[in-house]
């Protein structure tokens, strides 16, 4: 072999190793993008299961035999909700103590929830009659909550409608509690509150 095909053979060599290790490089980059892009992902999922159990939204809606201008104001009596409470001793300790609440007034409950006395207080932040109006809390148990009422008329009747959105307090642990028991729970205490609305319109004249 001439010296000039040994010196050919050698670049050719070099080359190779070259492009062996462009590939290589090329792999472990590849392997590095693709493990961040699925660290990525685990983090987004693990955002979103997070902020799934710390909101918790209940949407109710109930038929109603009754004209909508009635259905709204059962809806907004304090002494209807007492009677659709009474299975938590719930009693106004502050506020609009009876008849119908207006807006901007607040009302404080103290009722027993899971063995504890709690105290919560809300406020009418929005309020169109008879179409709808919304109570938020101002203090209580919860981190936040906020309760859109709804009103749809159809040929004298209603259909009433109940966005409930709520944020558990205690970090984790309220968020394991909401997950588990508390949206049963909430959307138990809501289902009987519009029993007892559907049933008071219907009979009332």
């Amino acid at each position: 072999m001439n010296l000039a095909d040994k010196t050919t053979r050698g670049r050719l060599a070099k080359f190779l190793n070259g492009e062996s290790l462009y590939r290589a490089m090329k792999r472990k980059f590849f392997w590095i993008k693709l493990r961040r892009s699925v660290l990525i992902k685990a983090i987004d999922v693990k955002r979103i299961i997070f902020n799934q159990l710390s909101m918790t939204q209940i949407e109710l809606c109930t038929h109603i035999n009754a004209p909508v201008e009635r259905c709204f104001d059962m809806a907004r009596s304090i002494d209807l909700h007492l009677e659709s409470t009474k299975q938590t001793g719930e009693r106004v300790i502050a506020g609009r103590a009876s008849g119908l609440i207006e807006l901007g007034e607040t009302v404080t409950w103290r009722a027993k929830h899971f063995g504890i006395w709690q105290n919560l207080t809300s406020k009418i932040t929005e309020f169109d009659s008879p179409n709808s109006f919304t109570d938020e809390m101002v203090s209580g148990a919860f981190k936040s909550f906020r309760h859109e009422h709804l009103f749809y008329a159809v040929n004298n009747q209603t259909v009433m409608k109940d966005i409930f959105l709520f944020e558990s307090p205690f970090g984790w642990l309220g968020k394991v509690a909401n997950f588990l028991f508390l949206g049963w729970y909430m959307e138990k205490l809501l289902v009987e509150r519009n029993r007892v609305i559907k049933e008071t319109a219907e009979t009332t004249q």
